[in-house]
């Protein structure tokens, strides 16, 4: 099982995480709980090591202090959830990410997990003990703290699932995988079941509810993971309700394959158009290079020829995080790259639709396409995978993509 930091948002809903984590132990089930740190926690603990000053002429950054700094708040949560399990009778104990161990690389608040040795938390579990886990931490095999990066408690969780070989239900504050933003478009309904690769594609592409690296882990390691609500509560009995909420799963598992499953939207992109560039034929490896040694990544790419004769216009996006930084690489190579001049938009969405019906269906784009020309939407720029079609779009006709899209693959009667 695994909380997010709205669930741990303060004393009344760990008391509401104890309770549903009683009735799961009542049922007779053995558990493992991972924890995020309380909502909004962790951007605290950042701005406090950024308050702390930068480092001094000469000395590297202390990324590692920086992860023993921004991991404590996981430590917090994960102690007064165990307290409050005891306090309601049960036996529960805290387990640091060092303790178990959850054993990463040594890359520094981004890192990546490289084995947990399960058996110490698995016997503790199957002897009757709820393990309470700090998500987003682990340690190097020297012994220093790590964390995993933002979104990490998700895939702290399907690790510690797979080394104890359990499925893993992630609580959170909606109650599944729907077909789009409800927000957005009202209509959206929330899925029962979804591929791996689909909830990949749709975590990428722009969907909240899981981070892409805990689908990744689960994808690889065969962990069927569930997101279900955790303002439910058991009833008078100490018994849940039927859950209900989106199986994450194998593609073999889900019968019915819709053509399209969900359309998704982001607002994080920048499009980035070098102009006139020199018509070589090493021209984009060399400004692609340049990029991914800057570990700048590059979504969609297009080119086309300019007015001027042996030069084109290369067209590529990126987050607009890394916009700045891939204008200024690009300034500063100008001359070696030889374009004419560079231009940066920020006021571009993403929208994608997504579905592993697409690899057996014809018209999927053509439905896509007309879709949006009758809206009057103009698309900028388009990329594919076998199971998904994005397109680049202005951002003020984002959320009337989506609800058109939406419509015509039918997704509000899914």
């Amino acid at each position: 099982m695994k909380f997010g930091g709205t669930s741990m948002g303060d004393l009344e809903r760990i008391r509401r995480a104890a309770r549903i984590i009683a009735a799961e132990a009542a049922s007779g089930k053995k558990v493992a709980v991972v924890v995020s740190a309380m909502a909004g926690k962790t951007n605290e603990l950042v701005a406090w090591t950024d308050g702390a000053g930068p480092a001094a002429a000469g000395l590297p950054l202390s990324d590692d202090e920086y992860d023993v700094v921004v991991a404590s708040g996981e430590q917090v949560t994960s102690g007064l959830l165990a307290i409050t399990l005891r306090n309601m009778g049960l036996n529960a104990r805290s387990w640091m990410g060092w303790q178990v161990p959850i054993i990463t690389d040594d890359a520094h608040a981004r890192a990546r997990i490289v084995d947990i040795p399960g058996e110490k938390l698995a016997a503790a579990v199957d002897s009757g003990e709820i393990a309470i886990v700090p998500g987003f931490q682990g340690v190097t095999t020297d012994g220093k703290i790590t964390t995993l990066g933002r979104g990490g408690s998700d895939t702290s969780a399907v690790a510690v699932a797979a080394a104890i070989g359990a499925p893993c239900d992630i609580y959170t504050d909606v109650d599944g995988v729907y077909t789009t933003d409800p927000r957005i478009e009202s209509r959206a309904r929330r899925l029962n079941k979804v591929s791996y690769e689909e909830m990949l594609e749709m975590a990428s592409l722009g969907a909240k509810v899981l981070q892409t690296r805990s689908v990744e882990l689960a994808m690889a390691k065969q962990v069927p993971v569930r997101v279900l609500s955790s303002f439910i509560e058991p009833d008078a009995n100490g018994v849940m309700p039927d859950k209900g909420g989106t199986l994450i799963c194998d593609e073999e598992e889900i019968l019915e394959k819709r053509i399209v499953s969900g359309v998704t939207m982001s607002r994080d992109e920048a499009r980035i158009t070098l102009l006139g560039l020199a018509d070589r034929v090493d021209a984009p490896a060399d400004v692609f290079t340049r990029l991914a040694e800057a570990n700048v990544n590059v979504d969609m790419i297009v080119q086309s020829q300019a007015r001027t004769a042996g030069t084109v216009n290369l067209t590529f996006t990126t987050g607009r995080r890394d916009a700045v930084r891939a204008a200024e690489l690009m300034t500063a190579a100008k001359e070696q790259l030889s374009f004419e001049e560079i231009r940066v938009d920020e006021d571009v969405a993403k929208v994608s639709v997504v579905g592993v019906g697409m690899r057996s269906h014809a018209g999927v784009a053509q439905l896509m396409f007309q879709a949006l020309a009758d809206k009057g939407v103009k698309f900028q720029a388009i990329s594919t995978s076998e199971i998904k079609i994005s397109v680049l779009i202005d951002a003020a006709y984002a959320e009337l993509a989506v609800r058109a899209l939406h419509s015509a693959y039918g997704l509000d009667a899914v």
